[in-house]
């Protein structure tokens, strides 16, 4: 009996030690986790105007030429824009600087802001609800508004533009020079593109009107924009990832998440790229042709097809970000069109001591540097390539303050890896 009792005491004991334990961690459910299922349809949903690509591996060479036989390389999955940036896009950035500038340089008007309190003006933030019913308010016929923004405002024949020495952007990141120096720096860059490229690029060629309406005119809205140079680029996708954070994460499953928002890494930018045509037509030295030939695949790519042959493709300059048939992941003409920047540094040796994950070459160049260490990698040939260029393993670099009228970029944002079938939880 006495051996009965103690036996009860001593469960009892246990029992309300347990159930003490489990109460206190049952709304966290601390050890139950859930079994594995790999995720239906195998891709996240992606944020507006991006597409997901999953985490995979691919063969990274150096350049075509130099005989590296490359090695093989695995990439976290990621965001990628499905088009290059367009005009329209890029204009909306742009205008944001000008309000901003404006807002804050020259009108000085409280009504623009939320925060009136601090008598030198110190961190008040600008009122963008309010601003965005008047934006552009460089455009502004109001005499009061246009007398103020003198400063702000060029002419470029006969139409209004914006200065692009006063119009810049001012934004912080990590700055890299290889190994040797990490620190976090503010840069400021002008954020106009550089209209007249293509007559720049192009001296001895009729090409004024593009210089006069490229950018600006509506007709061209969805074009690629280009005569932005690599810290441009830079300056955009910054913006744009504080933009897309701020507006459109706060209500979806990206919540609360810290992602990064920039360049594509080359890496990402040739993963990305492999699907966009049948390998057999890829592989280095191999005729490329719109044109149907036997044993040839009919290809549908703006590029340069030959000597004085700009027009064969369709077009005789770039074509809206939407030509063409998407590649495997829906990403739309990352052959051809406009070459793109990356945010790597270039270097012919760089494979062979990047990281075989997730690799990248960061090197941010003081002004006083030579060019040689100025140099960004751009990838996929362009409307004024050859063939040759849109291999997705072609490398090709400028210096990242020259701006050009076949290059321009697009954007990635970093993604989640998800569960898939080798993953999964199966029963024994």
């Amino acid at each position: 009996m006495k051996r009965q009792l103690l036996k009860l005491i001593h469960n009892a004991i246990c029992m309300a030690i347990l159930i003490s334990f489990v109460g206190c961690n049952s709304s966290e459910n601390l050890y139950k986790a859930p079994k594995v299922s790999a995720f239906r349809g195998g891709k996240l949903p992606p944020p507006p105007g991006m597409v997901y690509v999953p985490s995979g591996t691919i063969l990274f060479k150096g350049s075509l030429d130099s005989g590296n036989v490359g090695k093989n390389i695995s990439l976290s999955a990621f965001f990628i824009d499905e088009t290059e940036v367009t005009n329209k896009q890029y204009r909306a950035f742009v205008n944001w600087v000008a309000d901003s500038v404006a807002i804050t340089d020259f009108l000085n008007d409280d009504q623009f802001f939320l925060d009136v309190a601090s008598e030198d003006g110190e961190g008040r933030r600008i009122n963008w609800k309010k601003v965005k019913k008047i934006s552009p308010i460089w455009q502004s016929k109001d005499p009061a508004i246009v007398e103020k923004l003198g400063p702000m405002i060029t002419t470029r024949g006969s139409r209004r533009a914006l200065n692009p020495e006063v119009v810049k952007y001012r934004f912080s990141y990590l700055k890299t020079k290889g190994n040797l120096k990490q620190e976090y720096v503010t840069d400021t860059v002008p954020v106009m593109p550089t209209e007249d490229i293509w007559s720049k690029d192009f001296p001895n060629a009729q090409l004024t009107s593009l210089d006069a309406n490229y950018f600006t005119h509506e007709s061209f809205d969805h074009y690629p924009v280009v005569g932005v140079t690599w810290r441009q680029a830079r300056g955009y996708a910054d913006w744009r990832g504080k933009e897309m954070m701020a507006n459109l994460m706060k209500n979806s499953y990206l919540s609360g998440y810290q992602l990064t928002f920039s360049l594509p890494t080359e890496a990402q930018w040739q993963y990305a790229a492999e699907g966009k045509l049948d390998p057999r037509d890829t592989i280095a030295g191999s005729k490329l042709t719109i044109d149907a030939e036997e044993g040839k695949q009919k290809l549908a790519v703006n590029y340069k097809q030959g000597e004085g042959t700009y027009s064969r493709d369709g077009a005789t300059f770039t074509v809206p970000v939407k030509s063409y048939t998407p590649n495997a992941f829906g990403i739309y003409n990352m052959a051809g069109n406009v070459a793109e920047w990356t945010l790597d540094a270039y270097s012919p040796s760089a494979v062979a001591f990047v990281n075989d994950l997730n690799p990248v070459l960061l090197y941010d160049a003081d002004e006083r540097d030579a060019d040689a260490l100025k140099r960004k990698v751009i990838r996929g040939g362009s409307w004024s390539g050859n063939g040759e260029q849109l291999n997705s393993e072609t490398r090709g670099y400028a210096v990242d303050y020259e701006p050009h009228s076949y290059v321009g970029f697009r954007c990635v944002m970093s993604a989640f890896e998800l569960p898939t079938a080798q993953s999964k939880t199966r029963k024994y």
